[in-house]
């Protein structure tokens, strides 16, 4: 593909060479096995690689139905994967209550292990980021969907934090804001870059410039959350509006989830030509897979698809 595209000449060859190597290495992203449209008679795709991730609500309530197992990366990230009919969501529950949830070199190493760990997990379909210490919340770069659930105090890196999913639900009394400007720096993880993406450059401006921290309703206003809920006795009420969301996203094709969230993620950063070339490069990476014969399967039997990601 790259190849035709640098025979055009001019310019325009060097514009379709430059596109052609973006879809090229969006594809790369997907592992290894993956091709690109034209090479379907190639060899067999590889499995879809996911991360499993799940977290709880804030309010650090007892476990409920549902867990299957904790696993403990020294206390200040608990990872939980659900059992039964929410198997396949895992939360991530950020446990500092002593540091309000601030972040330390300790914490973003073992949430990058953590990371790392569910990116390999073929199970994991949708993670849910949450804070264990009531009032706080304090995804990273995950292939499956992934679901900020601020019940609580979102401030700076909280919300970077936040903004790194793909999805972002908040109580009514939840605090949001990227205030680092207040100390007479920026916002440095992400914060810069992210907030226009989601909101738009000048009213991302008029809020770092400020510090402002805003409320649920009021960050449902601007656009930086999708939903915003009263919130309850135990303080959860964003938690359980991602806990039904992550329970909406797991009836759906695995391969197809993850490559759809490729060709947004990467589509939004280039022009609309180049994204449709993307799009299509990552809709041919669904064609030869086992869960595209089941899905038709299950449609023509009338039941329920059983996926398993191949």
């Amino acid at each position: 593909m790259a190849a035709a595209a640098a025979a055009v000449p001019g310019t325009l060859g060097t514009l379709q060479a430059s596109r052609a190597r973006l879809v090229a290495s969006c594809c790369v992203r997907l592992g290894p096995g993956w091709r690109l449209p034209g090479s379907l008679m190639g060899p067999r795709v590889a499995p879809a690689i996911w991360a499993r991730g799940w977290a709880p609500a804030v309010g650090g309530s007892a476990p409920r139905r549902g867990y299957s197992s904790e696993v403990k990366m020294e206390e200040e990230l608990r990872v939980r994967y659900l059992e039964e009919e929410n198997r396949g969501i895992v939360v991530l529950g950020i446990n500092r209550a002593y540091a309000k949830n601030s972040f330390s070199k300790n914490l973003i190493k073992i949430l990058s292990k953590a990371v790392d760990a569910l990116k390999s997990d073929k199970k994991v379909r949708t993670i849910i980021v949450r804070s264990e210490v009531p009032g706080i919340f304090c995804a990273a770069n995950l292939p499956v969907p992934t679901i900020a659930a601020i019940d609580g105090l979102a401030l700076g890196g909280g919300l970077e934090l936040a903004l790194a999913c793909d999805i972002r639900v908040a109580a009514s009394s939840a605090k949001m804001g990227l205030v680092e400007t207040k100390l007479a720096i920026i916002p440095g993880g992400g914060g810069t870059q992210r907030l226009p993406r989601a909101i738009g450059m000048s009213l991302a401006k008029e809020l770092i410039f400020s510090a402002r921290v805003l409320d649920g309703q009021e960050a449902k206003a601007v656009g930086l959350i999708s939903h915003v809920l009263e919130q309850n006795q135990e303080g959860d009420a964003a938690y359980r509006k991602a806990l039904d969301l992550a329970r909406e996203f797991l009836p759906q094709g695995p391969v197809a989830m993850r490559v759809a969230k490729l060709a947004i993620n990467q589509g939004m950063e280039v022009d609309l030509v180049t994204g449709l070339a993307i799009e299509e490069a990552c809709y041919a990476q669904t064609i030869p897979t086992k869960d595209r014969l089941e899905g038709l399967l299950a449609f023509k039997e009338k039941r329920s698809p059983r996926y398993k990601g191949e």
